[in-house]
């Protein structure tokens, strides 16, 4: 993505619709010392922060603008990874609506002696698209080309599904449930 020049002004956004592969976004990293965690592995934290990271170039790169992490809707550490490990994350927008995007993560650690790759963690994330004034605004309609992508954008459509109906319950038990007293 070509950044502006200084004093000028970016484009503005296009809603032209766009493929998913071109949100790709590959992160790499070794992971170091200051990454540790008191077990002496790194820290999840950490593997939190570079998702976010590398899930947020993502969106950038498929709406063209500034956005916002809304939500991480779900996160899986499957293995630990270790110091001296390089890890890289591969992620892609998934699926869009009309100002969120989903945001897909894989996390791959490896050996960089030994050349042996691990997937450690796969996560799911939600930004929202804002225009100058900090609102939301609309993103442009995702396109999959492959069946992969047609795949990942399905699965995306139920994870929205659920995460409206969980909110919809909770929204719907707080106002049935009496108030209660806050804790001491």
């Amino acid at each position: 993505m070509k950044m502006p020049e200084p004093g000028v002004p970016p484009q503005a956004p296009s809603d032209e619709p766009r493929p998913p592969s071109r949100s790709r976004t590959i992160l790499s990293g070794v992971m170091e010392i200051g990454d540790a965690n008191l077990s002496g592995n790194v820290h999840g934290g950490v593997i939190m922060k570079l998702v976010d990271t590398a899930a947020g170039i993502a969106a950038v790169k498929h709406c063209g603008g500034r956005v916002v992490t809304a939500s991480m809707d779900e996160m899986s550490f499957i293995e630990p990874v270790f110091l001296g490990e390089v890890v890289t994350l591969f992620a892609q927008v998934n699926d869009v609506g009309r100002t969120s995007m989903e945001v897909g993560v894989r996390v791959e650690a490896e050996n960089a002696r030994t050349s042996e790759r691990r997937h450690v963690s796969t996560a799911y994330l939600v930004f929202v698209a804002l225009d100058e004034q900090g609102q939301p605004r609309a993103v442009p309609p995702l396109v999959p080309e492959t069946p992969e992508e047609k795949r990942r954008m399905e699965e995306a459509k139920i994870r929205r599904q659920h995460r409206l109906a969980r909110k919809e319950a909770i929204t719907r038990r707080r106002v049935i449930a009496p108030k209660e007293a806050p804790p001491a």
